[in-house]
């Protein structure tokens, strides 16, 4: 039996509370590289910093058939950059193209903003964080590029514990419609 495929939608506060299972499910997958593990065991975003960014009108979450959230997507505005916190999708529907609808979500949203890119941070070289991102358009930004704001989100993921030489910083530029 073939699960029916999720649709898109803008978040609401009242999926909050649906997003700590989905993040802690999709966690799971680290659990196949040993030495992060234990980020599987992490407490996650609260329900109260869903709700925040819910509120800043840039969530979108992939609903089932009965609009129950499998998959969510959470950004920020930054100047004239989308930074995406956090993209997650339910184990029981990794692999059907949810994270890039979401990202592509995202993108739509900021060409019509008018923002110039989508910013993140990610592992560099774990299958579904930067290769994943790499093939959605995102580059690597050097050292000596990165803005103020991403050292700064850099610095305190390696102050939560996260190894400095695996993480980067991506940036995809929006391109305007024509």
């Amino acid at each position: 039996m073939t699960m029916p495929a999720a649709r898109v939608r803008l978040a609401t506060p009242d999926d909050a509370p649906a997003l700590p299972p989905v993040d802690r499910s999709a966690g799971e997958l680290f659990r196949s590289l040993p030495e992060l593990a234990w980020l599987a065991d992490g407490a996650g975003m609260p329900v109260a910093r869903h709700r925040e960014l819910i509120a800043q009108g840039v969530a979108w979450v992939a609903v089932d058939r009965d609009d129950a959230p499998v998959a969510f997507l959470e950004a920020e505005v930054f100047g004239d950059e989308l930074h995406v916190w956090e993209v997650s999708v339910h184990r029981d529907w990794q692999s059907r193209g949810l994270g890039r609808a979401l990202m592509t979500a995202a993108a739509e949203h900021a060409m019509r903003a008018g923002l110039a890119a989508l910013t993140l941070t990610t592992f560099r070289d774990v299958p579904w964080n930067g290769p994943f991102y790499t093939r959605l358009g995102f580059v690597p930004i050097a050292e000596p590029d990165l803005s103020k704001r991403l050292r700064q989100v850099l610095a305190h993921e390696v102050a939560a514990g996260l190894p400095a030489a695996r993480r980067c910083a991506m940036r995809q530029r929006v391109m305007p419609r024509r």
